[in-house]
């Protein structure tokens, strides 16, 4: 099967099967985005959820979080993985937030990454929730299951294989495909033991092809 085929099946699939997708993360508005995203990395989203209506109560504005300190902001996170840094950056963040961007989430990946705790990951989500821009988000979901399907080819980091997702997939797809890998990769094509019995993608699925019709 051509690469090409191969992405035009994969996206026929989630558009009849999951037209409708979105972040898993609780907010409600771009700032409380940004906080629950940086928050996220190497920590499952269902974790985030839990702490963030307390810390969003209490720290509801960008102004609010950047004159907090550290010994009032941990506590809110400490059981989410790596607090001491992310009480680090949310405050820094908040900060940059306020004094250079007027308290406004930035749009562009390069100015998001300008942010404390944001790096290009953090930013794609950013600007493909927020803003709708064609910005693939590459995590360990995105970055396993779009090799095992086949529509990356030897990526060697999460930066190659955003510029192969973005080339192939149109543009008007792409804050969608994020969404379709990362929960592909969550509920079904899982790291240790994939549940190829229930996935609909086999037909297309290299590493199915190579595991099972040997």
């Amino acid at each position: 099967m051509l690469k090409k085929e191969r992405y035009e099946k994969f996206l026929a699939y989630q558009l009849e099967y999951h037209p409708e997708v979105e972040t898993e993360l609780f907010y409600t508005n771009p700032y409380e985005l940004l906080v629950a995203v940086i928050l996220s990395a190497q920590c499952t989203d269902k974790r985030v959820n839990i702490v963030t209506p307390a810390l969003f109560r209490d720290f509801p504005t960008p102004e609010a979080l950047s004159v907090s300190n550290f010994d009032a902001l941990f506590p809110y996170i400490r059981s989410i993985s790596y607090p001491n840094n992310k009480t680090k950056h949310l405050l820094g963040m908040a900060k940059m937030l306020v004094e250079d961007f007027n308290s406004v989430v930035p749009e562009t990946v390069e100015d998001l990454q300008k942010l404390p705790g944001v790096g290009r990951k953090t930013a794609n989500v950013i600007a493909s929730v927020v803003y709708n821009k064609p910005a693939m988000a590459v995590d360990t979901h995105v970055f396993r299951v779009a090799a095992r399907i086949g529509l990356t080819t030897s990526a060697k980091n999460p930066l190659q294989a955003e510029r192969q997702l973005v080339k192939h997939i149109p543009e008007e797809l792409i804050p969608r495909a994020h969404h379709w890998l990362i929960l592909h990769g969550r509920y079904t094509c899982l790291a240790r033991k994939p549940k190829c019995e229930q996935c609909g993608m086999t037909k297309i699925c290299k590493y199915f092809e190579k595991r099972y019709k040997q």
